[in-house]
């Protein structure tokens, strides 16, 4: 569904890639109809209503988002300005779905969506990663990325979402596996066979995975994608529950913590969540422990919107916990392993908010001898170029690294690190193709990739 296509960028005196979306099979019928009965019913049973009118209402144009927005950076499209792309979801409310636009347009018409209009937001809408920056700028508080979120939810209705994550979406929901990787159970339990080996062989201790505990503490669940690509930080983060003597399980039933609903449908999002929840309750546990990743601990934040029953459970990240545990003196690290300079990627769907921010900076100054920052951060950070579940569309990766991953290579660069920690599994990915993309120096790892090398057991 997309193609890329190099253009002359001014700014830069050379050509970028540009991201172009294609719609292989148009959907049948009058899309504006369709767009606009699907925008009605969103509204009709959700509360973006409010939300809207106040936008409307206020200047959504005055382009000082500019100059938070990474994408725009480097391409100086004014159709990169966020509040251009807001203005492009707002113009069609505004026309027929506000008071006073409605009956102004009955009486002396204006606006008029159009098929190219739907081209144009299938196309901008995914070029956004939604990584928010450009809210801290935006003196009237506009929040661009909800508007990315309302605008691809209305469009995923109509069967335009790029084939990656529609693919994805439904082995997570329809498929024998239940996760978006396709991987059978019988795969991941040789897996943590393997794991439990590795352990045994670095440290010389027995850290076992429990796997369908009833009644522990935490029900840990992680993105699939460790248990192939990132299995350090999987093991890091098994050794840190162990040493802190954590009562948690893992679900041989829920093992994917990715919830592509976040980026673009809060159906999704909701089926997904009320997954976990069934098999939550199913084990009952007391409190669910998230494994590295942004997008997934964010999605399970929306947890108790849906939550059936009442008293929902509390959503811990792993790196608050074993912060928690370290600071209890129930993890000694040791401070001599990693000498190298580390810096930190602040992932921008548990930071932007200031959610999870001083916690893993604690746990690296406690034990990396050499930490620097890369400027911005904390919740001014820099997207990776990869979010908004862009990152799993290998068909743009030269956008993504050369465009939408630019200023963070740079950031990387400038702080002459070796090691570069992103607790994210989408941000884990991004960074890997970037560094390679941009020939950057140095190695991407998760927080507990490091607590896994400088963990001490009491024999």
């Amino acid at each position: 569904m997309f193609k890329e296509k190099n253009i002359w960028n001014k700014a830069e005196g050379k050509t970028t890639p540009e991201m172009k979306y294609i719609i292989e099979k148009p959907p049948k019928g009058d899309r504006v109809k369709r767009f606009l009965e699907i925008f009605a019913v969103i509204l009709k049973h959700s509360n973006y209503r409010p939300i809207l009118e106040q936008y409307v209402k206020i200047s959504a144009k005055c382009s000082r988002c500019s100059v938070a927005c990474h994408i725009y950076q480097v391409t100086q499209d004014p159709k990169d300005i966020p509040c251009y792309r807001s203005e492009l979801l707002l113009r069609i409310y505004r026309r027929y779905f506000s008071l006073e636009g409605s009956i102004y347009g009955r009486l002396f018409g204006g606006y008029e969506l159009k098929e190219e209009d739907i081209d144009e937001m299938a196309e901008s809408f995914w070029k956004c990663t939604a990584c928010r920056k450009c809210v801290l700028e935006c003196p009237m508080g506009i929040d661009h990325g909800l508007l990315t979120h309302l605008a691809r939810y209305i469009m995923a209705e109509m069967d335009l979402v790029p084939r990656a994550l529609l693919i994805s979406t439904r082995e997570q929901l329809e498929g024998k596996t239940r996760n978006t990787s396709a991987i059978p159970w019988i795969g991941m339990a040789d897996s943590i066979e393997f794991l439990e080996e590795e352990i045994k062989e670095m440290h010389g201790v027995d850290v076992k995975f429990p796997i369908d505990v009833e009644g522990a503490e935490y029900m840990f669940i992680t993105p699939v994608s460790d248990w192939l690509m990132e299995a350090e930080s999987l093991m890091g983060i098994a050794c840190a529950m162990s040493a802190g003597g954590v009562n948690w399980t893992m679900s041989s039933k829920v093992n994917d913590a990715i919830n592509y609903g976040l980026f673009y449908s809060d159906a999704i999002l909701k089926r997904n969540l009320l997954v976990i929840a069934e098999e939550f309750k199913r084990l009952k546990c007391k409190k669910i422990l998230m494994g590295e990743c942004g997008h997934a601990t964010r999605s399970a934040w929306f947890m108790p919107t849906y939550w059936e029953g009442g008293n929902p459970p509390e959503i811990v990240h792993c790196i608050e916990l074993t912060h928690k545990l370290i600071k209890e003196g129930k993890i000694k690290l040791d401070p001599n392993v990693v000498t190298e300079r580390v810096t930190y990627h602040d992932p921008c769907n548990i930071a932007r908010q200031s959610r999870i921010i001083e916690q893993p900076r604690e746990i690296l100054k406690s034990f990396c001898k050499d930490f620097v920052e890369m400027t911005p951060n904390r919740s001014e950070n820099y997207c990776c170029g990869g979010g908004g579940g862009t990152v799993s569309i290998d068909e743009i990766r030269k956008y993504r690294t050369s465009v939408g991953g630019r200023r963070k290579a740079q950031q990387i660069i400038d702080t002459g690190a070796h090691w570069v920690v992103a607790p994210c599994a989408n941000c884990k990915k991004q960074f890997r193709e970037l560094m390679e993309d941009n020939k950057v120096d140095g190695e991407l790892v998760g927080l507990h990739d490091l607590i896994l090398k400088a963990i001490i057991f009491d024999k």
